[in-house]
């Protein structure tokens, strides 16, 4: 069962982590048990977006517009993958105070100021030195034990590759993924080309958000590039008819990492 609540909300620009929705106050009404509940929301006066979250509530948006929820916090199962990138994001935080110089940290400020991205509100931000490097080396801690790369002396993020595709198979419980070995990671020993494996969904799914599991890496080689395709066991268990999503990342040699790029197939028997 579902059920929907339009409201409109006011923000105090003083104060912008405190807002406060017009009467009726809808949050505190009492509903059927195991209703959920989603508010959509229309802003103005000089608040056009909204992403995250504030107290007990999430704001987003979807295909139908702008809504509200109850912030749910998420499970905490202590995976082994969970554990693994805690324990390499605590040894890398711990990398940049006490074993990079001075030097390195602000080289890494340097290539932060010069890299844009994007925000939940798609606005163009930069993130700090130390974002950056964690960024960067997480993966590379948590699946290789390696030690950090950088700071990257080229200011700006790998290239997507545009050809990556998937096929899927219920009867090998693979996926096979295509790549273009002709771009500049395969060709240099230390770039890579990261692979993750969504959830399986239905096939009438037409978006997917999550969750993912690491799935296979492609490591490039100086002067012998790895041909593909690649073929990877599946993570999560596929079958046939079911629609599949990976999502992949390119990581160069100096420590650059690309934005997500992703492939989906229906699975074949």
């Amino acid at each position: 069962m579902f059920q929907e609540i339009s409201f409109f909300m006011r923000l105090d620009l003083r104060r912008l982590e405190e807002w406060e929705p017009f009467e009726p106050f809808f949050f505190n009404t009492t509903f059927q048990k195991g209703v959920k509940i989603m508010a959509l929301v229309k802003y103005g006066g000089g608040i056009t977006q909204m992403s995250g979250s504030i107290a007990g509530n999430t704001f987003a948006r979807n295909r139908y517009g702008n809504y509200v929820r109850a912030r749910t916090k998420p499970v905490n199962p202590k995976t082994a993958q969970q554990i693994a990138v805690r324990t390499a994001v605590a040894y890398l935080a711990d990398y940049w105070a006490q074993t990079l110089s001075a030097a390195q940290r602000a080289a890494w400020g340097l290539y932060a100021s010069n890299v844009v991205m994007k925000n939940k509100l798609g606005e163009s931000i930069n993130l700090s030195g130390f974002n950056h490097f964690i960024r960067s080396n997480a993966w590379l801690r948590a699946i290789l034990s390696a030690t950090p790369k950088g700071p990257p002396v080229i200011f700006e993020l790998p290239s997507q590759d545009g050809t990556l595709a998937v096929t899927a198979s219920e009867a090998t419980q693979q996926l096979t993924v295509t790549y273009d070995d002709g771009l500049a990671w395969a060709d240099e020993t230390g770039g890579f080309l990261i692979l993750y494996q969504g959830q399986p969904q239905n096939a009438q799914r037409n978006f997917f958000a999550g969750p993912w599991r690491y799935m296979w890496t492609v490591s490039g080689v100086d002067a012998a590039p790895p041909a593909g395709p690649v073929v990877c066991d599946a993570i999560f268990a596929i079958a046939e008819t079911q629609r599949q999503w990976i999502y992949a990342r390119i990581l160069r040699k100096d420590g650059r990492l690309s934005e997500i790029f992703r492939a989906d197939c229906f699975t074949a028997a």
